[in-house]
């Protein structure tokens, strides 16, 4: 009797399973025991081997067939009943069944994206000039209030990597300084071995381009490029948020010997206001209001991020009522409306007062009795329902 386990039982799959859930669950024990993942572990190899054998059999519709009849006997002595498909040397190398199911290549091949790609990092392609694109950046800039709501130009200064003007972004002192990498052999790539299988990644020495400058530039040490402060200019537009992050294109680090630039990348962030919250588009302050005013009405000034302006208070006048001044807040970035400005008045009550005029406030608050104070009418009737009195 074989001693080799169920192929469905190797890939954990049904027997009914479809080509698309044996490809499924091939890929993912796949990817779990390749040798590059698992680095000297024995178990693993032979696990990525049995995992190979069993998809090679089942995503075959005649082996699979055969194999559901006869079992594994049905790749044994030439097949049972004459009809089988070879001896053990039937079946391709298990790296040869996951370059095919993943579109890879093992040993530098053809094909693109191999392994590597899977396990972090991915292979460079060969780059004979030595040229690569800068890095981003990131600059985190504060901003008032009023900055985001009106717009303004501002000027940067940061540290970032330049083209080197000595050797016009080459790297080579003079120019054409360049010789055949001696770690890589002018590959670009190193290769490790691991038992049957091969890894490539990019050659440490040249990162990639084959060649190494034999006359390096004194001012960037070869890398065409070297640390410099740098005043950029970026206008940020009205209506601006918390958080808003603006690009700058080409305004990143140089590329590696003329490559390509990065981008810079600046962060907003606006600073507390002492007097305005920002909702969105719309503008929140607390006003405070005199008591008189409350009580007989008349106008409050209170402050825009245009200037100041006016409102009309009623007579009477409740503690916590809100004011909206339309189109006084913030103008939309995209639509360009504004949002409204919402004012709550909060009643001031006198704190010092001398003894006339305590005498003529209680006056004043006998003349008028409960009728004249709603809300704490209103209160009272709810405490005695309350209590039950």
């Amino acid at each position: 009797m074989s001693s080799k386990r169920d192929y469905y039982d190797v890939l954990g799959a049904s027997k009914d399973a479809s080509a698309a859930e044996l490809k499924k669950a091939y890929r993912k024990l796949a990817i779990k025991y390749h040798p590059d993942k698992n680095p000297d572990d024995q178990e693993a190899e032979e696990k990525f081997k049995e995992l190979g054998e069993a998809y090679e059999a089942l995503s075959d519709e005649d082996k699979r067939a055969a194999y559901d009849r006869y079992g594994h006997a049905a790749f044994e002595n030439g097949g049972a009943g004459g009809g089988g498909f070879g001896g053990g040397g039937g079946f391709h190398d298990a790296s040869d069944i996951f370059s095919q199911v993943f579109g890879g290549a093992f040993g530098g091949g053809g094909g693109g994206g191999g392994f590597e790609d899977l396990f972090g990092g991915g292979r460079r392609r060969r780059n004979p000039s030595g040229r690569q694109p800068g890095s981003d950046l990131r600059y985190d800039l504060e901003i008032t209030l009023e900055e985001a709501a009106s717009g303004i130009q501002k000027e940067l200064e940061i540290e970032k990597l330049e083209a080197c003007s000595t050797c016009n972004s080459s790297g080579s002192k003079s120019g054409s300084g360049r010789k055949s990498c001696s770690t890589c052999g002018g590959q670009g790539v190193v290769t490790r071995q691991h038992g049957i299988f091969v890894q490539q990644s990019e050659c440490p020495a040249c990162h990639g381009a084959g060649q190494t400058i034999s006359d390096p530039c004194p001012d960037c040490s070869g890398e065409g490029r070297k640390n410099e402060t740098t005043r950029i200019k970026i206008n940020i537009p009205a209506g601006v948020n918390d958080g808003t992050r603006l690009r700058s294109s080409g305004n990143g680090d140089a590329g590696l010997r003329g490559g390509q630039p990065g981008d810079l990348y600046v962060f907003l962030h606006v600073a507390r206001h002492d007097i305005f919250k920002r909702e969105e588009n719309d503008l929140f302050c607390e006003v405070p209001l005199p008591f008189v005013t409350a009580a007989l009405g008349g106008e409050l000034e209170v402050p825009t991020l245009d200037g100041k302006s006016s409102i009309k208070i009623p007579a009477g006048t409740q503690g916590g009522t809100t004011f909206r001044l339309r189109n006084r807040g913030i103008k939309d970035l995209r639509s360009g409306a504004k949002g409204d400005l919402h004012v709550e008045a909060q009643v001031e009550v006198p704190t010092k007062l001398n003894s006339e005029q305590k005498e003529k406030l209680k006056e004043f608050s006998d003349s008028i009795g409960a009728k004249n104070n709603p809300m704490q009418e209103s209160f009272v009737e709810k405490a005695k329902r309350f209590f039950g009195s």
